[in-house]
């Protein structure tokens, strides 16, 4: 195993957050590129197919935000653990957690293959889209194993400190994809023409690199994975650490699919054009967010490893650094996003009323990403923490009790508007809220650390 197990517990603070969330930043637009580039092959077929592409958008989704709830279970105990310096948990935690991936993916495998029919029928699926929609997921659902286990390693790697390698391994794999869903999906250079079920084989593919080349990093270079682990002494133990933080954050990770369904159909209210300028906004927004999800995804890293070693003072550091950056950077983002509205908009749609409501999303919604960035560093530092049900709180409360009602309510009286106002408002509410609940518990860490390291955190001091 590497010698220095708890990289990220000495350094500067800043450094190894810049470190850690640039890489992380380049692995989002990697990862979002399988979906576009599906999205874009597809829509050469028409109108049915990239119809048929679109309904299987939530479910795979859903099926992403498993595995990317229980990679950040994964990253909290293992980030930790490092800090503390326990090899043998960490090589028993990362062993039983790809064992636990590949579980829950032949599960999702047998439900997924039983339920396409019913499923895809409730989200709206008639005769003639449900035979496409089958086409692709019959085979997205056979390798699910593939998509759940290789977010497992890339977490377990980033949990070491090592952001660059999972953005290479991520950056290879999305090429790949992007080479492979031309020759499979039109049967180019000699490749049997497979339409959708093309698009899933590359993906299944591009997949398949990622398990494998995350998965031998982790044996051999970072040797996290022995074979003494892979009978069921201790399993249970393992699963139920990985699962306090896993479960609570797989729910958090789905509600987002859910709020986006409902506030979709407010927004469907009013006109279609309604739904494509919201839609356009969105697209962008979530480009503008990669920086504050990378910046927020490398924080968990951090502060479990420095929150395992008893550096209470480094924790803060970084809180600190990450919420000043996280209200500069989304007031900078703001300010762009203002001035540059219509051109924007007109980028991707030249009808005015579509134009119209992307700018005025952008115009209202803009100025509160930082409060959102903010609530995203305290989501965050819970669950490295190992405290998962304050971030599950935070997101219900957001989501269910004011951006959801409040939407309702504003529609009402504003207009679409209301809708974008409902969503800066919640911004704003949640991240004073998130950041007050978490200035609190930084209070309370040095309590919460083992007796070995809280006499070193007691004479640590507190970053404001």
């Amino acid at each position: 195993m590497s010698s220095n197990l708890a990289r990220l517990a000495t350094g500067d603070v800043g450094t190894h957050l810049r470190g850690l969330a640039v890489p992380m930043a380049v692995g989002f637009v990697a990862l979002n590129s399988f979906s576009v580039a599906d999205t874009y092959f597809v829509s050469q077929l028409g109108t049915l197919p990239l119809a048929a592409m679109g309904f299987t958008f939530p479910v795979s989704f859903a099926m992403i935000s498993v595995g990317l709830g229980l990679g950040i279970g994964v990253s909290s105990v293992i980030s930790r653990l490092l800090g503390s310096g326990d090899r043998d948990t960490v090589q028993r935690i990362t062993t039983h957690a790809l064992l636990l991936g590949t579980v829950l993916g032949v599960a999702l495998t047998m439900l997924g293959l039983a339920t396409i029919v019913p499923v895809f029928q409730g989200l709206g699926a008639d005769e003639r889209t449900l035979p496409l929609i089958r086409e692709y997921m019959e085979i997205y659902f056979l390798c699910a194993v593939f998509a759940i286990v290789p977010m497992l390693g890339n977490f377990a790697i980033r949990a070491t400190g090592d952001a660059m390698v999972p953005a290479i391994i991520l950056s290879i794999s999305a090429a790949i994809n992007v080479i492979l869903d031309p020759l499979l999906i039109f049967g180019l250079a000699g490749f049997p023409r497979l339409e959708l079920r093309g698009a899933a084989i590359a993906t299944v593919v591009a997949n398949g690199i990622t398990l494998i080349a995350s998965t031998a990093i982790l044996a051999h270079r970072e040797r996290l994975i022995h074979v003494r682990y892979l009978g069921f002494e201790k399993l249970w133990d393992s699963w139920r650490q990985l699962l306090h933080i896993g479960l609570p954050a797989i729910a958090t990770n789905l509600l987002t699919p859910i709020t986006i369904g409902i506030i979709t159909a407010l927004v469907a209210g009013f006109g279609p054009f309604a739904v494509a300028g919201f839609g356009v906004a969105s697209r962008v927004e979530s480009f503008v967010l990669i920086v504050i999800f990378a910046l927020s995804s490398s924080l968990g890293p951090f502060v479990g490893q420095n929150f395992g070693a008893g550096q209470i003072s480094r924790v803060n550091q970084a809180v600190h650094l990450s919420n000043r950056f996280c209200v500069t950077y989304g007031l900078i983002a703001a300010v762009f996003l203002f001035v540059f509205a219509q051109p924007l908009s007109t980028f991707f749609s030249d009808d005015p009323m579509v134009i119209d409501v992307a700018s005025a999303y952008f115009r209202i919604v803009s100025f509160t990403l930082g409060g959102f960035g903010v609530m995203m560093v305290a989501l965050s530092s819970f669950n490295a923490f190992g405290r998962p049900m304050p971030a599950a709180v935070l997101s219900f409360v957001k989501m269910f009790l004011i951006y959801v009602p409040l939407a309702w309510l504003l529609s009402a009286t504003l207009g679409l508007s209301g809708i974008f106002w409902a969503n800066a408002i919640s911004h704003l509410l949640l991240g004073v809220a998130s950041f007050m609940w978490l200035r609190r518990e930084l209070k309370l860490l040095p309590r919460r650390l083992p007796a070995i390291s809280r006499d070193d955190a007691a004479t640590e001091t507190f970053v404001p």
